[in-house]
């Protein structure tokens, strides 16, 4: 691999035009300059390392064989996109990576005209590109659309919908690239996987890949004789390893598998299935963290996402010692399991990273990961509560959106006890608008019974979720941050469920803080009584459903705020000024919560202080609200921030 000094193609290469010049030796030294370019950044900034150094042959061959952007690249589970942003002449903006205004992450439209979808949660590129290979067969625009999907995302309902409706698309322009590396976060799991992974590890492919090897490069460069002889040799290997070959038995043409690190083979492959002019899988099989031994020798996840490495170890460059919510949780659910012999736990392809892996190895046959199907992890769930049992969904706060109906209709409609951990809820930072779990409490908001709590330190995160597993007849989500663990931050006193923080009688301005930001808020009304406005702080501990004692503190006050980290509309405190409308409290409410906008990547802080909703930034908000005597008149959503 190149040393870190100047690396002479990789600086000659601008766009993808500039590969199509280059040899079979030049495009292997390309290869390992990309690798180490990928390294050497990425371990600087953090992020989607292990993916990427898998997919670099891969990036070069679609880029050489397709004219992007006029035939669109979708990718799935975007953050594999990294080679494909540094061949479309983004390699100079590779410093800033995932920071504030900087390169983003995955893909982005705004940053260059080859991102034409900013796919961030899996399953979905398949979806898209039949969409876009429809639009231009009826539009008699002669262009390929590729779709590049793996990472697990196959595991996903959503792929297996699209592909089979792409199945009686024939004469659909569409190559599907599936990115074969045996893994989402971890290994992947299902009955897809398995097929795969017996390809993967029969000793007979491997001894039958060299043959199929030597016969592709004798055959024909381009053109129907070389599909013939690929489909021919794939036949011939299916029907020996893989005799219910699941894609040819949806109708669609394959080709594979191949080795995803062999850029010739790469090469004909997809000229072939470009040529073919319908629908083709092209089956390539990759290793994660290519190239980087302490990524491929990590057998947790490849180095799926890294924070700060040093570029030769892999060790880290900053060791964190303050204890994460995902810390706490992976404790505090192996001792509710071991109290309650009822509690199971569920996870959707992100075992390690919710913190279920300590429930898995203590209790291993009681842990469920469904893969990247998150649809079927809470529906699955319901039949589980149904079976006498409560299960524990463990999912990023982002990808319970996904399965909303689910919760609604399948959790809540039947009245089934399941518990929802939601790990990274609210503003989560570098990986931009998709991963911010700013959602999931407005549409939580919505489904009746719910019951919903943010706690604010890790006392509080054990007794809610030793009360949620008691929880028989109602769904009930508990979201936490992804940063470190605040201190403890004690109640002067219960008053009927509702803890009150910080207190002064007959106070003008009372602050209902939910979750984390209930250290702002107590922090906030220091500054703000020093400014001569008495305020008070409480947290309702569970925010829905409404307590009724929350509302008749509201009674009392002059003006009553909320503050969360989610989305302000129609959300915690939408729901509690619903609550006191409907009691005929008629204090003034105002919200400081996150704007429904989609907020890009930066750090947690920056965009937090973006937003308004740091110490300074509340406490002047709320100061300005309490002098201002004709905000009685503002309207109740008034956001901060928007």
């Amino acid at each position: 691999m190149p040393t870190l000094g100047r690396m002479p193609f990789l600086d000659s290469v601008r766009s993808p035009s500039d590969l199509r010049g280059l040899s079979a030796v030049q495009l292997a030294e390309l290869a390992d300059e990309i690798r180490s370019f990928l390294i050497r950044h990425v371990s600087r900034t953090g992020g989607h390392l292990g993916p990427n150094l898998g997919v670099v042959e891969l990036t070069l061959a679609l880029h050489r064989v397709f004219d992007s952007p006029h035939d669109p690249i979708v990718f799935d589970t975007g953050h594999q996109s990294y080679v494909h942003k540094i061949l479309t002449g983004r390699q100079g903006a590779f410093p800033t990576l995932r920071q504030k205004d900087g390169l983003s992450g995955y893909p982005a439209r705004d940053e260059s005209p080859h991102d034409w979808v900013e796919n961030s949660h899996a399953t979905t590129s398949l979806s898209w590109a039949e969409g876009m290979a429809k639009a231009y067969r009826l539009r008699g625009e002669d262009r390929t659309v590729v779709a590049v999907i793996g990472d697990g995302a196959l595991t996903g309902g959503m792929a297996w919908e699209a592909l089979n409706n792409i199945a009686v698309g024939d004469d659909l322009k569409l190559v599907i690239v599936v990115n074969d590396n045996g893994r989402s976060y971890t290994p992947t799991v299902g009955g897809i996987a398995t097929h795969l992974s017996a390809l993967r590890t029969d000793r007979r492919y491997e001894r039958t890949l060299a043959t199929i090897k030597q016969r592709v490069r004798s055959a024909p460069l381009i053109g129907g004789p070389l599909y013939d002889v690929m489909h021919g040799f794939k036949t011939g290997v299916k029907d020996i390893l893989a005799p219910q070959g699941m894609f040819s038995d949806l109708g669609l043409k394959y080709v594979g598998p191949i080795d995803g690190h062999d850029l010739g083979m790469l090469e004909r492959a997809l000229e072939s299935a470009k040529n073919f002019g319908g629908p083709v899988i092209v089956h390539a099989m990759t290793v994660k963290g290519k190239g980087f031994r302490a990524a491929e020798e990590d057998e947790a996840d490849r180095f799926h996402a890294i924070g700060l490495i040093d570029e030769s170890t892999g060790e880290p460059l900053t060791l964190n010692p303050k204890r994460t919510w995902t810390d706490a949780v992976r404790e505090q659910v192996v001792a509710v399991a071991t109290e309650h012999d009822d509690v199971v736990g569920i996870t959707a392809a992100m075992l390690h990273p919710t913190g279920m892996d300590g429930f898995a190895q203590a209790f291993p046959d009681r842990v469920f990961d469904v893969g990247i199907a998150e649809q079927h992890a809470v529906t699955s769930a319901a039949g589980l509560a149904a079976g006498g049992l409560h299960p524990v969904v463990a999912l990023y706060a982002t990808f319970l959106n996904r399965a909303f109906d689910q919760v609604l209709m399948d959790v809540a409609l039947h009245g089934q006890g399941v518990t929802f951990l939601l790990d990274r809820a609210g503003i989560t930072g570098p990986d931009g608008p998709s991963h911010h779990g700013m959602w999931d409490t407005s549409l939580m908001a919505m489904v009746p019974g719910l019951h919903l709590a943010a706690p604010r330190d890790e006392r509080r995160l054990g007794e809610a979720l030793d009360q949620a597993v008691t929880i028989a007849d109602a769904p009930s989500v508990i979201r936490y941050s992804k940063d470190p663990v605040p201190a403890e931050l004690a109640a002067l006193r219960c008053q009927g469920g509702v803890d009150v923080l910080v207190e002064h009688a007959h106070a003008r301005v009372l602050l209902v803080a939910h979750g984390v930001m209930a250290h702002t808020a107590v922090e906030a009304a220091r500054r703000i009584g020093a400014q001569g406005i008495t305020c008070s702080v409480v947290d309702p501990v569970w925010a829905l459903p409404v307590n009724p004692e929350l509302v008749e503190l509201c009674r009392g006050a002059e003006l009553v705020v909320t503050l969360e980290d989610g989305g302000v509309s129609g959300g915690l405190g939408s729901r509690l000024a619903l609550a006191c409308a409907e009691a005929g409290v008629w204090t003034p409410l105002r919200h400081l919560g996150i704007p429904q906008r989609f907020c890009r990547q930066a750090s947690r802080a920056e965009i937090l202080d973006e937003l308004g909703l740091t110490v300074q930034g509340v406490a002047r908000t709320v100061v300005e609200w309490a002098l201002d005597r004709s905000s009685d008149a503002l309207p109740p959503a008034l956001t901060a921030g928007a």
